[in-house]
């Protein structure tokens, strides 16, 4: 598994100069609302996906007054006798950098991946609420996780797309089409797309089956969820699809047609999942996504990822509760939990049958 033993941050948001050491699977971070319990756990997160997993600022990271942040994590990943270091400094000047064990990285991405980690979050919601951004975004972040091929697709295509919808604009402003030079971004973007949705495609048929187990087991009862991976690429060409879309994205100035549009469609019963679900039900199927991640990530790399459960207490009912931390007792990965009473946490961690560290925010 990966296990975290040691953390250090400085003047990363309400954290001057701290430092934690972990002797436990299963960690439980307490204290009052404003004293850092989220943001401890964001600087986890930041050391292994290289940014912040509730802002896209590395500016709105650093704590008031500094002009810049150091983490440093001590982590072990799959060989227990292989320890390793990761720090990441963020300087407003000159740029942000990243090393493992005192090694830069050239490009971030390659840094993906090497320490999974899963992240819920009572914000999380909108996976199930929002648009479909969001749902593409809970795919692209485990596939990149697992696959650095995927990782670097996906940087391509956003970069191909973002240059043809800037052309797409400049040839309305001019009223003159240059349409070899659409043809060039065309072809440039129907390679890593294509690859994108048939990885994608095969992801969601290895998702779909385990979010639905963990549904009916957090939810406790039989409800019929159907999940499916809707893309315009399962019927058609992606040439053909640009082809057919030219009007329209000339009219629009954007391209309506590709993988950037992707969903992960949701029944309940027959009917869209989130027109017509309770927040219990929103609730179990967030987390059963979650823990399908977890699940997943742990198939493919061979060991369990870290596992962050933010203000879960708040967000779950009794019995719903109480059968994650059943699955949390049983699953052999490090687990960081925050509340904001330590006795409750103390109390249902301890009914589940495990050693755990209290750490307490003051």
């Amino acid at each position: 598994m990966v296990y975290l033993k040691k953390i250090s941050l400085t003047q990363f948001k309400n954290f001057p100069a701290s430092s934690f050491n972990f002797h436990e699977r299963i960690i439980g971070v307490c204290g009052l609302n404003g004293k850092g319990k989220t943001n401890l756990l964001d600087a986890v997160n930041y050391l292994c996906f290289t940014k912040s997993y509730f802002t896209k600022s590395d500016a709105l990271t650093v704590q008031f007054g500094a002009d810049g942040f150091r983490l440093e994590g001590e982590f072990i990943s799959g060989d227990p006798e292989l320890q390793q270091k990761v720090v990441c400094i963020y300087r407003t000047i000159p740029k942000k950098e990243l090393f493992l064990n005192e090694t830069p990285y050239e490009k971030f991405s390659a840094h993906i991946g090497k320490f999974p980690c899963v992240m819920i979050a009572p914000d999380d919601v909108e996976i199930i609420t929002g648009g479909s951004e969001e749902r593409r975004k809970f795919i692209d972040t485990v596939l990149s996780q697992m696959d650095p091929c995927y990782l670097q697709q996906l940087i391509l295509y956003n970069k191909v797309l973002l240059q043809r919808n800037s052309l797409l604009k400049l040839f309305a402003e001019q009223g003159n089409v240059d349409w070899n030079l659409l043809e060039v971004l065309d072809t440039q973007l129907i390679q890593p797309g294509t690859d994108i949705y048939t990885k994608r495609k095969y992801f969601c048929e290895q998702l779909i089956p385990v979010v639905k187990r963990f549904y009916t087991e957090i939810a406790g009862n039989s409800e019929l969820v159907e999940l499916n991976y809707e893309s315009q690429l399962n019927n058609n060409n992606f040439n053909d699809l640009l082809q057919k879309c030219r009007e329209k994205d000339m009219i629009m100035q954007r391209s309506n047609s590709g993988i950037h549009k992707d969903d992960l469609g949701v029944q309940l019963n027959g009917r869209t999942f989130r027109n017509i679900a309770s927040q219990g039900q929103r609730k179990s199927l967030l987390f059963a996504l979650k823990l399908a991640e977890f699940e997943i990530l742990k198939k493919n790399k061979g060991f369990s990822p870290l596992l962050l459960l933010d203000d879960v207490f708040e967000k779950l009912d009794d019995q719903r509760m109480k059968n994650l931390l059943q699955w949390v007792s049983k699953n052999n990965g490090q687990v960081f939990i925050t509340d904001t009473h330590a006795q409750r946490l103390t109390s249902s961690l301890k009914n589940s049958g495990n050693t755990i560290q209290i750490i307490e925010l003051n």
